[in-house]
Formats: structure tokens, sequence, C-alpha cells
């Protein structure tokens, strides 16, 4: 008898572990989702995903610095020798190729994320004075990476071109930078 019964309480506990395990999973899931959940963007940030600049104040070679989502674009209204250089190296060799018809969706503006590709340093030749490089673009001083007049790397570590961040031209004198619609 005693073998009978214990053939018939066995289901009984394999059922109460499942149940058990399964409301702990449960739990801990509940428990788990507010953690979770502040991990995602607050409204705040949400809300500064584009960010819209005047350009009938930036000269024809001068540029200009924004934040947009906390990384620093620079806008450069690019002279016709500028441009011109551009396109002419658009066939020199380059550690990343890209043309600069593929970087720019107007000529004279090139719109580019102020971060070296290499580690994240910021380079200069955004103000006036700033050492440019060879390239005539932007140089990284902490490791001499160097970007032509497109933010296309030339010469140094850095593996890619200075990134390119979604815009939109909303009219001849502005821009918008990140999501338009927003």
């Amino acid at each position: 008898m005693s073998k009978l019964l214990g053939k018939i309480s066995c289901p009984k506990r394999e059922f109460l572990l499942a149940s058990t395990s399964t409301l702990g999973a449960v739990g801990a899931a509940a428990a788990a989702w507010p953690f979770i959940d502040s991990i995602n963007p607050a409204a705040d940030v949400l809300a500064v995903s584009s960010t819209e600049v005047d350009l009938s104040s930036i000269a024809v070679g001068e540029g200009l610095g924004v934040l947009w989502r906390g990384k620093p674009i620079f806008i450069k209204h690019r002279t016709a020798e500028e441009i011109k250089q551009a396109q002419d190296d658009d066939t020199a060799e380059m550690i990343d190729p890209q043309t600069d018809a593929a970087r720019v969706q107007k000529t004279e503006w090139l719109v580019v994320i102020g971060i070296c590709t290499h580690l994240g340093c910021l380079p200069s030749g955004h103000l006036p004075g700033d050492k440019k490089g060879e390239f005539g673009g932007w140089f990284c001083p902490c490791h001499g990476s160097q970007y032509d007049t497109s933010g296309r790397v030339r010469s140094g570590p850095a593996p890619l071109n200075l990134e390119i961040p979604p815009y939109a031209f909303k009219d001849d004198s502005t821009l918008i930078i990140g999501d338009a619609e927003a």
C-alpha cells in the first residue's frame, strides 16, 4: 500500500514544483520590469531627437558647431575651392572610399558628426585658426588622423570617415538634424 501511495504523491509533487517555479518566474519578471523600463529614453530625451539650425548666418568658408543628442555636429559652408578639392579627391586612394556626392545633399553644405572615428576624440579644424591638417578638413591632435574637406579620413589610425548624421533641408536657410518628423 505504501508503494501505491508513493506513486500517487509523485505527480502531485511535480505539479507543486512546476507551479511554484512558474509563479517565481512571473514574480521575478514583474519585479524586474520597472528596472528594464527605466533603461528606455526619457520623454525629454525623445523631445530633442531633432535640432533645427539657421544657416543664414554662416558665411561661405565658415562653419558652425551644434549639439545633437549630445554629439558635436560640424556644419561647414564650403567654398568653391573646398568643393572642387573634395570632388577632385573622389578618385584618390582612401582608407574608407566614398565620393563627395555620397556625403552631401547640397554641395556647398557639409554636415558631419565631429567625433574622430578612431577613439572618439574631437578633431580640430572647425574654428578659425584651428589646425586642419594637410587635406584642409579636420585634424585629430590625439593620434594624428586627418580628414579632407568632405570629412573623409585620409591618413592616420582612424578606420572610417566622419559620420554623417541624418539631416534634411527644411528650406534654403534651415537645416533639421535628426528625425525631421519629430
